[in-house]
Parts: C-alpha cells; structure tokens; sequence
C-alpha cells in the first residue's frame, strides 16, 4: 500500500515495501528516465516506419479542456471555445509522437506559445526539426520569428475558404488525433 496524500495505493505483493518503490520513482522522476524512455521509444517507432530516427517536421496544435475545481490558477477562459479551462499546447512528429508538451491557462494564445514549443521541440530531437506544420491560430510576424529563433520555419496550413465543417488539413490531421 502507497499512501500519497490522504489516498492509499496497493502493491502487489512481490513488489518492496511502498517506500523503497516510491523513492527509487522519485529518483527516476528527478533523473529525467521517463523522458529518456519515451525519446527512445519514439525513435524506434519511427525506424521501424522507415523514418529517420528523428523528425525534420514538427506540428504544434493547443487544444482547450475543461477545468475542474482542482485546475486553480491554470484555469482561464477561451473565448473562442467559450471555455474555462486549461490549454494544452503539444508539438507532434509526422507520425502523430509527442515531442513536447505544455499546459497554460485557456485564455493563453496558440501564437505566444511558439517559442517554448519550438525550443522544447529542438531540445527533444536533437535539432533536427526544419519545420513546423501549424493552423490559422498561429499567423503573425512574432509567431514565425519566435519559430526562426530555433532554426524552424512555421508553415500555415490554411483553409480552403469554399469549404465548410470538418476539413482534414494536409500535414496537420496526425495531430488531430
């Protein structure tokens, strides 16, 4: 049994003592191992789809979810969703694998987050990324600059203006899922 908080976890039984185990994950917390196994994860997925080891594009995306009474100071409110909430702002590989991730409150734009994203997203693959892939919500001069800083160059992917609904962008509906 873990106790965390006022919660208890189980064990099971030829697992050590709850302590020994929960000590040794704060270790592997503190020593980035986690990362290190989805980084590597991430580049034999893609030898094994004939990719290179690592990505030369990138698509960033925000998405807003809903807040709970538990989001606190993280919770804003998008208007364009008309949602109080959080949003998550990820940066995918062409084959839909995370690079990087980050959390701000909903009423944070997709654009001022380029520069985190893009700095995360060249730390994870080694600089490799050239370019990134991203939707109508990151247009304007800073968005691109702050993308150019790391040495990517931001790609809007527009919508065809005669069409309506739901439309699968090209190199951007990995990310969708």
């Amino acid at each position: 049994i873990i106790r965390t908080g006022a919660q208890w976890r189980m064990l099971p039984n030829d697992l050590p003592p709850w302590y020994t185990v929960y000590q040794q994950a704060q270790r592997w917390i503190a020593a980035g191992v986690f990362e290190d196994i989805v980084h590597d994860l991430r580049a034999l997925l893609r030898l094994a789809k004939g990719k290179k080891e690592q990505p030369a594009a990138a698509i960033f995306d925000g998405r807003t979810v809903q807040s709970t009474p538990e989001s606190g100071e993280r919770a804003g409110y998008d208007g364009y969703k008309r949602k109080k909430g959080s949003k998550i702002h990820i940066a995918v590989d062409t084959l839909g694998l995370l690079l990087a991730a980050h959390v701000t409150p909903a009423n944070e734009q997709e654009r001022a987050q380029v520069k985190k994203l893009a700095e995360e997203v060249q730390v994870a693959t080694d600089n490799s990324v050239e370019v990134a892939f991203v939707d109508q919500g990151y247009t304007g001069d800073d968005p691109k600059n702050d993308a150019q800083e790391a040495g990517i160059e931001l790609i809007v992917v527009k919508l065809a203006e005669a069409k309506k609904g739901f439309v699968l962008l090209p190199k951007r509906w990995v990310v969708e899922r």
